[in-house]
Order: structure tokens, then sequence, then C-alpha cells
């Protein structure tokens, strides 16, 4: 397949990247490099795989509609996964302008470049925010998920709802892949791993908001990478017992599909900050805050219907991944 990766030089894209080279696909790459945070962290990860015989790199803004008009019709892509976006709860509560223009006007570039130019699938992200104020737990794609909590959240929801438009009135096969707490090595130093990995090292306090009464299903980063792929190669199909009068939030009559991929084991949080100080050989300094404006208390992935369809569910304990980004984390820095 030729692949066209968006936010390429992320944490996802680059280890989605590196996996699709390894199974001999040709992987267009795109990203804008920005500053949100180190931008040599992303050069870092693109020293993996930019100088594969098959990968060719962009520095390229998917908010620029031109440049993204041109590319499409420049590669003919069998398969799009879009992964740019700007990320971060509560950085959307501070710039909700930037989510607007990369997670929306950006993602429309994406849709209508994929609808001119007969690409096979799109896939691409969504998120957990998306269920909001939703408290039914394990959280199911085929509930509603109408009450975001931050602008971020609204973002990935309107990308699902303008997919399904493209999907429906132009019968171009969409699927979105609501991501649960990802984590692993390369990751990224806004997300909670890093901070207090990177606070408990320099013996500094750690920040634990709600007071530590979090939930989350945390997510390894292979795990994810490896539902993206599955989901790929399998184009979203119409539900053809989709019904009007008691319509199906997770199907659709279109070619619209949406999966919740996560561990589908959540961990509290205390739990998840044990794992840390265990693979650091150090106890956290711990602070306990409120919880933050814009954050979900808990999350809990139904994945039955990834199980179902892809034989697939994600499996890396806590423990294990968390290890694996400590001794990722001390090697990069040379600590």
């Amino acid at each position: 397949m030729k692949v066209l990766v968006t936010g390429s030089a992320g944490f996802i894209g680059s280890a989605l990247s590196i996996r699709l080279l390894d199974r001999g696909d040709e992987v267009i790459g795109i990203d804008n490099h920005n500053d949100y945070y180190d931008p040599a962290l992303k050069e870092a990860r693109l020293s993996r795989h930019i100088d594969h015989v098959n990968y060719t790199h962009i520095n390229m803004d998917i908010e620029n509609g031109e440049a993204v008009k041109e590319l499409f019709e420049e590669h003919e892509f069998n398969g799009v996964v879009n992964l740019a976006a700007q990320a971060g709860v509560r950085y959307s509560i501070e710039n909700p302008l930037a989510y607007i223009n990369t997670n929306m006007v950006g993602f429309g570039h994406i849709l209508e470049g994929c609808r001119h130019n007969n690409v096979g699938h799109l896939v691409y992200a969504s998120s957990s925010s998306v269920y909001g104020s939703n408290t039914k737990m394990p959280f199911s794609i085929h509930d509603n998920v109408d009450h975001p909590l931050s602008l971020y959240a609204a973002s990935k929801k309107a990308n699902e709802l303008m997919a399904h438009t493209y999907s429906s009135l132009y019968d171009l096969p969409t699927t979105g892949l609501r991501f649960f707490t990802v984590y692993g090595p390369w990751g990224r130093p806004d997300m909670a791993l890093f901070k207090f990995t990177k606070a408990i090292l320099a013996g500094q306090k750690v920040k634990v908001f709600n007071y530590g009464n979090h939930r989350r299903d945390f997510t390894y980063v292979d795990d994810i990478v490896e539902g993206v792929i599955r989901v790929l190669d399998k184009p979203a199909q119409s539900n053809t017992n989709w019904n009007g009068n008691n319509p199906d939030s997770g199907t659709s009559f279109a070619p619209w599909r949406v999966y919740n991929i996560g561990n589908n084991s959540p961990v509290e949080l205390m739990d998840y900050i044990k794992a840390i100080e265990n693979a650091v050989g150090v106890e956290a300094d711990k602070e306990l805050l409120p919880l933050q404006p814009g954050d979900v208390p808990d999350t809990y992935a139904d994945v039955h219907d990834l199980v179902r369809e892809f034989n697939y569910k994600p499996s890396m304990s806590v423990t294990k991944g968390v290890k694996k980004f400590v001794e990722w984390y001390k090697e990069y820095y040379n600590l």
C-alpha cells in the first residue's frame, strides 16, 4: 500500500510509520514540526525512519489547504491515517482557536483530499475525551457522546461527524479510532507519565490532580499501532441493519465506523504512580490537587466491537509498559 500518515513526527505517527515500513508499505509522512512541545523530540523520533528507502517526509501543515490539495494530486494514496492534531485537553482551554484551525479546518482539508482522489480508506484519530460527561462504564461506541468537557473533545467529536458526512455523501470509507490514554517510549512530554517520571527523577513534587482519584484506561503505544493497522487494512462498511428510528451511534448506513482502542482495564492513578516509582526506584513526593477543568475523572473502554470485527484487543500491562518507558527515558536523556 501507499499510505499517507499525517503527524508522522508525532508519538503515534512515528511508531505507525515504522510498522508500515517494516511490512513493506510506502509511507508519505507529513508534519508541521510545531513547538507545542520540544521539536527536538520530534526530530529524534523521525531519525528512526526518515532515511528508509520507502519513506518520504514533507514538512507541511494540514491547515494549508492548497498544499494538502497538491499533495493528494501528486500521490495516489491507497489509505490515509490522519494523526495530525493539536493535542492536549488543558491547552484547549487556553487556546481554543488552535483546535478549531488544526483539528477541524485541517481535517476538512484531509477529507477533501480523500474525496477528490479516490482514497480507499481514511482512518483518523478520535479520542476517549469525546465521552465527556458520560458516567456509564465502560464507555461504549454505541452510547451518545454529545456532552464534551473541552474544545479538544468537541473537535474530535466534530471529526467523527464531518467524516460521517463524507462517507454518506461521497461513499468514502472512514473509520475513527477513539484512543484511550496512549503511553510508552517516545511519548509526549505533556502527558502524565512523562511529567511524573521527569519530576520523580529530578526530586520534584508530582502534581496529582483530583486527589489521585482518577482512573485511566492506559494503552501502550504498540497496542495502539497494531489496532490502527488492522483497521486500516479493512475499510469501513455500511451497517445494513442500521435504522433511523433507533440510530446506532457506532455504525451507519454509510461506510463509516468508530471504535474504541483501550486496554479495557482501568488503573487507579495512584497505582500508575506506584508503577513509575517501582520502575524508577524512587518514591514520589506527591502534591494532591483538585480536579482540573476539562478533565474526565475516569475512562474505561468497551472494546467488544474491536474484538469481534478485528479479533484484536490491547494487552500490554501497565507494569511492563511503564518499565519500558522509564528505560527509554533514562537512555534518551542519558540518565
